[in-house]
């Protein structure tokens, strides 16, 4: 949490949309026989998709859902992160298509049986091909791909959402029941959901406080709840003479955090954005980890600091890669910059990594840091 200012207006990114084609269940496909036309199957424990790639241009995912429960089917990009296309609440026995304009690229299938978690993933892979994929320069119906680009990035709040509210709903869980290294585990893996979402989330002004503020950010006579005051009793080790929750008391702000983020998950699921929304959000992102997790001062009890800054870096780079497409018309000096740019933070974070994790942020060197 930082406090709350107006970002101002990212005026090269707001003119831009991402490449993209609508996702409709009336959309038609090519024919059968066309490698562009792909059949998946979802059902409660399994994601089968006919193919695992195809070439450029308009595919199209007939999606048949054999399970028991409703459930999404995704088209995302490499980073597991950003979404190229999505169909929801597919009711088991029912087919929905999902019609994509895909570049060539490394992708992501998922489909998401219950509509919860990060779904069955498998790699795919759209090679190059003879067809031209439509850009917003080129399209007959420019709004249509804003509005596009909005609801994708929509998708991709609410799913982050969702998935934060799940490992919520694990990491209190073993917090409340006592397990302590469980939940130490959990804390940044659930954590980074929030981060990727961060500016989205500080916009509701009355969850944000009870959820993420900081100790040494308290106003006076403010009571202190939420994500930090958890990781404060889970490593009490930088609190000196520090006396730890009880049973009760660890129930009673476990409940509160659980509580809040339903609140949260409920408001973001209703969300819309404009692209210049897109945009500030993305650099909004950027100035958390420029005035925050670069300080260490997010994670101030636990050290896990650079889970939360690859979390603010992937949001904003999601945000990035939605408009590029069409900032390389408008400006491509600046879209080489801004890419170049990620890429060379993306190596120093990639430095820091241990396993699935990070280092503790007070093993990161001050020239590291500083880098």
């Amino acid at each position: 949490m930082r406090p709350h200012n107006t970002a101002a207006g990212l005026a090269a990114l707001a003119l831009a949309v991402p490449v993209l084609s609508a996702c409709t269940e009336n959309a038609t496909g090519s024919d059968s026989g066309d490698r562009r036309s792909i059949s998946v199957t979802s059902t409660d424990d399994a994601c089968e998709v006919s193919a695992t790639s195809a070439p450029a241009g308009t595919l199209t995912f007939d999606v048949t859902n054999s399970g028991s429960k409703v459930t999404e089917f995704y088209l995302l990009g490499e980073d597991g992160l950003r979404i190229v296309g999505e169909v929801e609440n597919i009711g088991p026995g029912l087919t929905r298509k999902l019609v994509v304009s895909a570049p060539e690229g490394g992708y992501l299938t998922a489909c998401k049986p219950g509509m919860t978690g990060e779904g069955i993933r498998a790699a795919f892979a759209v090679e190059h091909s003879d067809e031209k994929v439509a850009t917003a320069d080129d399209s007959a119906d420019y709004h249509a791909l804003v509005k596009q680009a909005q609801d994708n990035y929509a998708a991709y709040v609410q799913d982050q959402s969702d998935q934060l509210l799940t490992q919520t709903e694990a990491f209190v869980a073993a917090y409340k029941k006592g397990d302590d290294a469980e939940a130490r585990r959990l804390y940044p893996l659930a954590r980074v959901h929030w981060e990727r979402i961060e500016t989205v989330a500080e916009s509701f002004g009355d969850l944000d406080p009870k959820m993420d503020a900081r100790e040494a950010d308290l106003e006076p006579g403010q009571r202190w709840t939420g994500w930090h005051r958890i990781e404060k009793d889970l490593w009490p080790a930088r609190a000196g003479k520090y006396a730890a929750l009880t049973a009760k008391e660890r129930a009673t702000y476990a409940d509160d955090l659980l509580a809040n983020t339903r609140a949260l998950d409920g408001r973001v699921q209703k969300l819309t954005f404009t692209i210049d929304q897109i945009s500030n959000g993305s650099r909004g992102l950027m100035e958390e980890v420029a005035t925050g997790k670069v300080t260490g001062e997010e994670e101030y009890w636990s050290r896990t600091d650079l889970y939360d800054f690859q979390a603010n870096v992937d949001g904003a780079r999601v945000g990035f890669e939605g408009v590029e497409p069409i900032l390389e018309q408008k400006n491509p000096k600046l879209a080489t910059t801004l890419s170049t740019r990620f890429a060379a933070l993306q190596k120093l974070l990639d430095e820091q990594r241990r396993g699935a994790g990070f280092v503790s942020y007070d093993q990161v060197s001050k020239a590291d840091i500083k880098k």
